[in-house]
């Protein structure tokens, strides 16, 4: 659980990076990204496994590079969930969202809590 919420937090931090970053891109404040941020990691439960599961060939075809669409396509659900709260002007700031988000869990995961963990 702690893990859960620790990656919810990277997460909000990240989406109001992007915010400030993308100009296609609109949070009405911290609050609407630490929901969208809730709601992202669940869909990243439920949803994205089905939508990794249906395009397996197209994924594997493109040696997992896909994998950032399928990011996007998830991405653009949480939005629509928000409504005015999250704003993402098209499918290619959102592509683009997708790998910098995940570029940048990525880095911060390696960088900064894994090693925390390993000194508890």
């Amino acid at each position: 659980m702690l893990n859960w919420l620790i990656g919810v937090f990277i997460n909000t931090v990240l989406l109001m990076a992007i915010d400030g970053y993308f100009a296609d891109i609109h949070f009405s404040g911290i609050g609407a990204a630490f929901l969208a941020s809730l709601i992202l990691a669940v869909l990243n439960v439920v949803v994205r496994p089905v939508l990794i599961l249906l395009t397996l060939p197209v994924t594997v075809l493109t040696l997992g590079l896909f994998l950032f669409v399928i990011n996007a396509i998830t991405l653009m659900m949480t939005a629509a969930l928000m409504g005015d709260a999250f704003q993402i002007g098209g499918f290619g700031t959102a592509l683009l969202a997708s790998i910098v988000l995940s570029f940048f869990h990525l880095l911060v995961q390696k960088a900064i809590v894994e090693p925390l963990r390993k000194r508890s």
